[in-house]
């Protein structure tokens, strides 16, 4: 039947967004809290301000540039499950730069923290062309590596002299302001009030574009789309398979480094602890909803950032809702859109089901 593919897609979307919203109703209700004044805060709270919406594209922000980068890694057959320690040691590299160097600057303090990540990308890529090991257990380990080292240099090399003392979380100084992103309010006056996010939403779109010019206009990108796909074919084709996975993790590492960058300049100004937000494993999610394009990163990374604000800001609206439940909304929609994807990408149920609407209706294959 013509045009049945986009019928099925919309009906199983549809589908998934009822199941999710109706399991999340019964939890709710069980746990006693209003089901409709819940679902208010977590879908509308976010629209109701310019400062909610700041701080939605703030979160949007990291998980737009990570999502980039996991797209990379993927589509050239390789999966980066290391997006965490990335950001974490493109931190560590911006800021022993920032807080070393008299000199620093804005451009520079970004590109030091992209080498970071990308270094960091690079490791799990050798050992997977040269030597067969597994990406998913390099990049576990190499998260677990970067966390403890910067958690020492946090609380040793780096550490605020006024919190030396034990007093406080570890945390690095404040870098001069001179490093921070410029929040909109400062470039642009005649904004409403409340509008205060970074301009790093700019440098995450503006990657999503470079990004997608770069792997489908370019022959670089094609011969890495091409090993992703199909690697013998690829090596067939006579394409270094081997150095397109390592460009595709140094260029994924890059993209991870950048956003855990831009969160330090932007949001926060200084190291410290948890100073990833969990958002080198919430861009994966983030690519694979948008179906691993990184165009679609970016209104899917939008999304996420909603769900996530909204959900941060049940207990400030006295929803009766336990703190860890927020993990379990998240993770209940984390599964849901990970399930629909793998429903429509399944030939053989859409076939199963044209069948049966054919059947319904009366009406025979084109």
């Amino acid at each position: 039947m013509k045009n049945f593919k986009w019928i099925y897609t919309a009906g199983v979307i549809l589908l998934a967004v009822l199941l999710t919203l109706t399991v999340a109703a019964l939890i709710l209700a069980l746990l006693g809290a209003n089901v409709l004044d819940t679902f208010w805060v977590i879908f509308c709270y976010p629209f109701t301000t310019f400062k909610n919406l700041s701080g939605v594209i703030n979160i949007m922000t990291p998980l737009t540039i990570v999502g980039v980068g996991i797209c990379v890694a993927y589509r050239s057959g390789i999966m980066n499950i290391g997006g965490e320690g990335q950001m974490v040691m493109g931190i560590l590299c911006a800021l022993l730069y920032s807080l070393s160097v008299e000199s620093a600057s804005l451009p520079v303090t970004l590109l030091v923290g992209i080498l970071g990540g990308a270094l960091w990308g690079l490791f799990p890529g050798i050992l997977k062309s040269r030597f067969g090991v597994s990406e998913l257990l390099s990049t576990v380990m190499f998260n677990y590596i970067a966390a403890q080292l910067y958690a020492y240099c946090l609380r040793v090399p780096l550490l605020d002299p006024a919190v030396a003392g034990g007093v406080g979380d570890p945390q690095t100084e404040k870098l001069a302001e001179g490093l921070w992103l410029p929040r909109i309010n400062d470039l642009l006056d005649g904004l409403p009030k409340g509008t205060r996010f970074h301009t790093g939403i700019f440098v995450a779109i503006a990657l999503a574009v470079i990004v997608y010019l770069f792997m489908w206009k370019t022959p670089a990108g094609f011969k890495m789309r091409a090993a992703g796909a199909s690697e013998r074919a690829a090596r067939y084709g006579g394409i270094s398979v081997d150095k397109y996975l390592v460009l595709a993790m140094c260029i994924s590492g890059a993209c991870c480094g950048l956003a855990g960058t831009v969160e330090i300049l932007g949001v926060h100004h200084r190291g410290i602890g948890n100073c990833t937000g969990g958002y080198g494993f919430s861009g994966i999610v983030v690519a694979l909803f948008g179906g691993l394009h990184p165009l679609g990163v970016i209104p899917a990374a939008f999304f996420f950032a909603v769900i996530s604000y909204g959900c941060s800001a049940l207990q400030i609206n006295k929803i009766p809702v336990p703190s860890n439940m927020i993990d379990v909304l998240l993770g209940l929609v984390i599964l849901v859109i990970v399930a629909t994807k793998l429903i429509i990408a399944n030939p053989y149920w859409m076939d199963r089901a044209q069948r049966k609407f054919t059947a319904l209706f009366g009406r025979k294959e084109a």
